[in-house]
């Protein structure tokens, strides 16, 4: 049943919005797995909904769930608490939550385009310790974002050391059915990135040539690195394994920036994408008036048909 159909305006005010949390769950005791709302499944973060379902995680999947979310993606997932990771995996099976992607490799962390062995070694670590967190969370992918650029190392090798690194992490994470999708980013926010454009992520997953090595299309750093988003998106279609939202200026909900996002999500549906798109993005008001807002924008870019 499509959302429009589903929820009207005054309902969704008017009901699960207006309530506390435990008001919501204690009506809730079964806990049970909502009927999507979407047409795409689309991932919350932690904190995003804080102002309706407060501060404990637990409570804030629930109501993620109860809004018809069938996705969820929490960046920080590898430095939780084991016993949280499992309550948070319990309450996502119970509602119906699919796991999207946590940061296995950011960054300084990633910095491989050297060449340091020292470092690649660090690289392939945190690799490791993501297959542990994966299996305790359900998790399929994993985001890796391969560093800086490499000062005094031309280009060619920086990108042969990349891609010997993301062979040897695939070798990690194959034999798990893991895919760990690269995200290139954008020259604005993190300059200085090694990836930064779809074409070369599309490049370096040919080269690496695995099944566990794929892109993640994040479209707020892609409008800004290159724009041409449904043109990018079909060219490298085949590589891209998971999908990130948010809109420019400012990362905020969709209907907040420049992005046709109902013709962008539009395509990808067109596309046959049973994958995640996670909500990598913050509200642009604040408190329980932007959460109503990022539910209301969704529900604006999904009504395409």
């Amino acid at each position: 049943m499509k959302r429009r159909n589903f929820i009207q305006k005054s309902a969704l005010s008017a009901s699960a919005l207006t309530l506390g949390s435990s008001i919501a769950y204690a009506a809730n005791k079964h806990q049970k797995v909502m009927k999507p709302t979407f047409n795409l499944k689309y991932a919350p973060h932690l904190g995003m909904f804080k102002n309706h379902a407060g501060k404990d995680p637990i409570d804030e999947l629930n109501f993620m769930a109860d809004q018809g979310f069938t996705a969820f993606e929490d960046n920080k997932m590898r430095k939780r608490d084991i016993a949280l990771q499992e309550k948070m995996a319990s309450t996502m099976q119970k509602r119906g939550l699919e796991m999207g992607v946590f940061v296995a490799v950011f960054l300084k962390e990633g910095n491989v385009a050297s060449g340091d062995k020292n470092i690649q070694e660090a690289f392939l670590k945190h690799c490791k310790e993501s297959v542990e967190v994966a299996k305790r969370v359900n998790a399929k992918w994993m985001t890796v974002v391969p560093g800086n650029i490499a000062d005094k190392v031309r280009a060619g090798y920086q990108t042969a050391n990349v891609v010997e690194t993301l062979k040897r992490a695939s070798d990690i994470f194959e034999p798990h059915n893991l895919t760990m999708v690269l995200e290139p980013l954008n020259f604005f926010n993190h300059p200085g990135a090694f990836l930064t454009d779809s074409p070369q992520a599309y490049d370096i997953c040919k080269a690496v040539d695995s099944p566990s090595c794929k892109i993640l299309f994040d479209i707020y750093h892609q409008q800004i690195q290159e724009g041409n988003l449904i043109p990018n998106m079909e060219a490298c279609w085949d590589e891209i394994a998971y999908l990130q939202i948010g809109d420019n200026p400012g990362r905020n909900e969709p209907t907040t920036g420049e992005i046709n996002y109902t013709n962008v999500l539009k395509f990808i549906h067109d596309k046959k994408y049973n994958g995640i798109l996670g909500m990598e993005h913050g509200n642009s008001k604040p408190g329980k008036e932007g959460e109503k807002a990022v539910l209301e924008a969704y529900k604006q870019v999904d009504s395409f048909k």
